[in-house]
């Protein structure tokens, strides 16, 4: 990443987070278009859609910027002090908007209101564990393999966030950019703006453990 300034970087977070949550959020509306009330179905759909895509922009922009594309996991960075804390919070800003943008961009393509606010409740500590089993699954994804196959990562993170909506309670949002952007679309893959909090809580106290995990874990490698 050396070699790219730190606009391409943060042009990079944007773009490619805008480009995940828009996949999210469009994936949801068309699959639950299609699905006509079947929700088995809709997830499968929009599950494919965000598995495959976070394989693609991770190849593309990680080069650039490592393509965290995710506050927990450039948290997870800074934890192991390898970005800088003003580096960190400048990937977190432009994370969040570029998932805004994503989320505006979906309901443009499918001719709904831009701005909306979720009324679909995820609360309770049941989803509040699955987020933490979800981000702490993703976490081991990246943190593991970097110290063992950097080059598989991009499948390997496609294939977690695949396998997490179906085996965690929450459908594994796992990402606190994402789990804000949803919070303003009140459409399949929404989460009521109330229930955010509590959820990115999860999320950060997982890449904190998974960090202290793996780095024990694979320590001296």
């Amino acid at each position: 990443m050396g070699q790219y300034s730190p606009s391409r970087r943060l042009a990079a977070e944007a773009a490619g987070t805008a480009i995940l949550v828009g996949t999210v959020v469009g994936s949801g509306i068309m699959g639950a278009a299609l699905a006509q009330g079947n929700d088995a179905i809709a997830l499968l759909g929009n599950t494919i859609a965000t598995g495959a895509i976070l394989a693609v922009l991770i190849l593309v922009f990680g080069p650039v910027s490592g393509a965290h594309f995710n506050p927990a996991v450039t948290f997870a960075f800074w934890l192991k002090r390898d970005i800088s804390l003003a580096a960190a919070a400048a990937y977190v800003i432009v994370q969040i908007g570029g998932g805004l943008v994503g989320t505006g961009l979906a309901h443009i393509m499918f001719e709904l209101d831009v701005v909306q606010a979720s009324t679909h409740a995820r609360t309770g500590m049941p989803q509040w564990l699955g987020e933490f089993l979800a981000t702490f699954a993703l976490l081991a994804s990246i943190l593991a393999l970097l110290k063992t196959r950097p080059e598989a990562i991009p499948y390997a993170v496609g294939l977690v966030i695949t396998a997490g909506y179906w085996w965690t309670s929450s459908t594994s949002f796992a990402n606190p950019a994402v789990t804000i952007a949803r919070g303003f679309t009140d459409t399949f893959s929404g989460i009521r703006p109330v229930d955010v909090g509590p959820f990115v809580a999860a999320q950060l106290i997982a890449a904190a453990v998974a960090v202290g995990v793996f780095g024990w874990m694979y320590k001296g490698r």
